[in-house]
């Protein structure tokens, strides 16, 4: 059996939850641990909307997290991340679409990627206006929802599925640029937050983050195979950033 490749950085939280279901399945794989903005031209050809994760899996090439999740899953069914009910394996995919892009847009687009990836990518400063919107409406509007869908605690289908891994993912990157969760106002939210974040699959993939986040690009790739990371013999990395559409999915 070929081993399994991912593309995209620690550091994303729809590559996090790719990384996850393959860590939980304990499935061999390889990273190329690399962000969107410079993948050169052999990953726009893998990747035509250029964005990650992409997987490869002998001759597949998938795009789109939640597409690589579900096909993980069905040709590695154990341990299955999927509630066996159906109506509830449905209210997860719902969870999972939901995180990625109601979620994504407040604590990713608007948030992450103002004060984070335009500060230390593009060198430029971030919308404050932007910010100020997502703190204020965008984000808390997201979390009223989602604090209406969960549990008072413990996962959200009594075991660990593709929906808590979906919302925790994207929490988890929002603390890069130091969001926390008011816990008062949303007790919910925060406890499955806190649940997820305590998992050894996350706290391992924490490590590679940390390591990933103090670093520049270029000094990334040593420092991860340093930790340990099963990074790939080859990059398909550039030096040179390019702008990113935000994503839905």
């Amino acid at each position: 059996m070929s081993r399994l490749k991912v593309i995209g950085s620690y550091l994303s939280p729809y590559v996090r939850k790719v990384l996850a279901c393959l860590e939980l399945k304990e499935l061999d794989y390889e990273i190329d641990p690399m962000p969107p903005f410079v993948g050169n031209a052999d990953f726009a050809r893998l990747s035509p909307l250029r964005r990650v994760p992409v997987l490869i899996d002998d001759g597949l090439v998938l795009n789109d997290s939640s597409v690589i999740c579900q096909y993980l899953e069905d040709k590695h069914p154990t341990p299955s991340l999927y509630p066996r009910d159906i109506a509830d394996r449905a209210r997860a995919r719902w969870l999972e679409e939901y995180a990625d892009t109601r979620l994504a847009d407040g604590l990713i687009w608007r948030l992450f990627y103002q004060r984070s990836i335009r500060r230390r990518v593009y060198c430029e400063p971030p919308d404050e206006a932007v910010v100020a919107q997502a703190l204020e409406v965008e984000i808390p509007v997201a979390i009223d929802y989602l604090e209406t869908q969960l549990p008072d605690d413990g996962f959200i289908f009594g075991a660990l599925s593709i929906a808590d891994l979906s919302i925790a993912s994207y929490f988890r990157t929002a603390s890069f640029v130091r969001y926390e969760i008011d816990a008062m106002r949303w007790p919910r939210t925060a406890a499955l937050v806190a649940l997820m974040q305590s998992q050894p699959v996350l706290q391992k993939l924490a490590r590679y983050e940390d390591c990933t986040l103090r670093l520049p690009l270029a000094e990334q790739r040593a420092a991860l195979l340093a930790t340990g990371a099963p990074l790939s013999s080859e990059t398909m990395g550039t030096c040179s950033p390019r702008p990113v559409l935000p994503r839905t999915s």
